[in-house]
């Protein structure tokens, strides 16, 4: 079906930030239009997920001009999937950072640019043309960049120095990759490049160039070994930003893999088998990174790490029960990650530390918070039957069966670990007697205003909700990653729905 409405999101984001431009200094008006801009924009992306699900793939040609010519939107199962969670975690972090972000950083323009931010990644998402998801990619990383640097002090500005380098690196290796495929092609139509690809006599020039679209979006997705720059990055911004970008940065170079390895790339037994083995060598490193590091907000970068493994994992597995594994696990991922970052700048703020030898009687003195950010830990490690717990068993139901051993181990390892790390961050910064004297035991969450409280807690609380809603309802969330799974595992059902040819 073609339909307009598939850029009512883009554009609402994108009017939103136009609209921030005229009340630059007037904090307050910013922060209002930014949660009305976000609201409306949720309803447009659920109205979105919704046509798609009930009517099949939504598809829109600019320009009057017919596929492969021209630019293509299209939006399908799994891009409705991430739209809507690009949706809900700008919302939730749009209203988080009203009260988590201080007056000056939001006179540099936060707003503007975050609006700006989710508009490229929702454009990555519903592209149906490889050069324009490239463009959609700069939008997104110049976007972050300056969410990192503006107001930023010295360790923020190296943080983002060492991620634009590394991501512009990821850049120059996709936007080569776009340009051979081009050059064997004729085309950078998604759906017509799949067309063509087939008929290219020189399939190692084919291979090659799939592996260099695996290592450009790799090094976007933090896998091994092109991880080192996230840990570096990540735990450096603010919360707010750290939750975007936690929650959804990383996910969008899995996005481009499974788009590009689904539609264009059949991958043959030499790139599965280097996706396990990538899969497994990103689930150890990631998992063993986190053991000796005393920061909340490091360890969660690294966890970061650890569970892009899982979903490395599903691609390398490569069948149908193996992407509905995948598919759940970013929906569980995306919520989660988002959800943590954000419970850890609350603990900031309430003891202007995040260093778990310093934290303590957390549990003692906000019980209800405790209680909450119990839920999303045990949700986190996968504790049945919260979210976190369905496609972890997927993944492992089906190593199991293709007989995958030492990805299953990988697996298995990397959970323990989890288990592990957030145990400890539990005992330490909760459970355990606060470490400093009584004279130094303030309160420093009290002096928030009980909007800004609300605007901090809300958010955590909503995805803690989600999450917990998911698990309780994991079937209808499997039926949902398995009509994603099913269009990923038959390519001619998207080709034919943007290029108009009769199935």
């Amino acid at each position: 079906m073609t339909t307009n409405f598939i850029l009512a999101p883009i554009l609402m984001h994108m009017f939103t930030a136009i609209v921030l431009l005229f009340f630059w200094q007037k904090v307050l008006i910013q922060k209002i239009i930014s949660i009305v801009g976000n609201s409306i924009a949720f309803l447009l992306c659920l109205r979105l997920f919704e046509m798609t699900l009930s009517q099949g793939y939504l598809t829109l040609q600019l320009g009057g001009w017919q596929a492969p010519f021209g630019i293509t939107f299209i939006s399908d199962t799994l891009s409705a999937i991430m739209v809507l969670l690009t949706a809900l975690v700008s919302l939730a972090v749009g209203i988080y950072s009203t009260a988590s972000l201080n007056v000056s950083r939001i006179k540099y323009g936060y707003f503007f640019i975050f609006h700006f931010l989710i508009m490229g990644l929702l454009g990555a998402f519903l592209t149906g043309d490889i050069f324009n998801m490239y463009v959609w990619f700069e939008v997104v990383i110049i976007s972050s960049f300056i969410l990192m640097t503006v107001g930023g002090k010295k360790m923020q500005m190296e943080g983002a120095i060492k991620y634009v380098t590394m991501n512009m690196l990821a850049s120059v290796i996709f936007l080569t990759a776009i340009a051979v495929l081009y050059g064997i092609t004729g085309t950078l139509n998604i759906a017509d490049i799949a067309n063509k690809i087939s008929l290219v006599e020189n399939k190692g020039l084919v291979t090659v160039t799939s592996l260099l679209f695996f290592v450009g979006f790799g090094i976007k997705s933090a896998v091994f070994p092109l991880y080192f720059w996230l840990p570096s990055a990540y735990h450096t911004p603010p919360s707010a930003i750290a939750a975007i970008f936690g929650g959804l940065l990383t996910k969008m170079g899995i996005y481009a893999m499974l788009r590009v390895f689904t539609v264009i790339f059949q991958p043959d037994y030499f790139t599965l088998t280097l996706f396990s083995i990538i899969a497994v060598l990103t689930l150890i490193t990631g998992a063993l990174g986190t053991i000796n590091k005393r920061s909340i907000r490091r360890i969660l970068s690294y966890l970061i790490i650890c569970h892009i493994g899982y979903l490395i994992a599903g691609l390398g597995l490569n069948t149908e029960l193996a992407f509905v594994a995948l598919v759940f696990y970013l929906i569980h991922d995306v919520i989660v990650k988002s959800n943590v970052f954000m419970i850890s700048g609350v603990i900031l703020k309430m003891r202007e530390t995040v260093d778990i030898t310093r934290l303590g009687s957390l549990l003692k003195d906000y019980p209800k918070f405790s209680f909450v950010v119990a839920l999303v830990f045990f949700s986190l490690i996968g504790i049945p039957p919260l979210s976190g717990f369905w496609p972890k068993i997927l993944l492992f139901q089906e190593s199991f069966k293709q007989e995958n051993y030492v990805l299953l181990a990988g697996l298995i390892v990397a959970s323990f670990v989890t288990l592990f790390v957030m145990i400890r961050i539990w005992s330490e910064a909760f459970w355990k007697i606060s470490p400093k004297p009584i004279t130094e035991e303030i309160d420093h969450f009290a002096p928030f205003s009980l909007s800004g409280k609300i605007a901090l807690i809300a958010p955590i609380v909503g995805l803690a909700a989600v999450s917990l809603f998911i698990g309780l309802n994991a079937n209808s969330f499997i039926k949902l990653s398995e009509k994603a799974a099913y269009e990923m595992k038959r390519p001619e059902i998207y080709i034919n729905n943007v290029l108009g040819s009769k199935e």
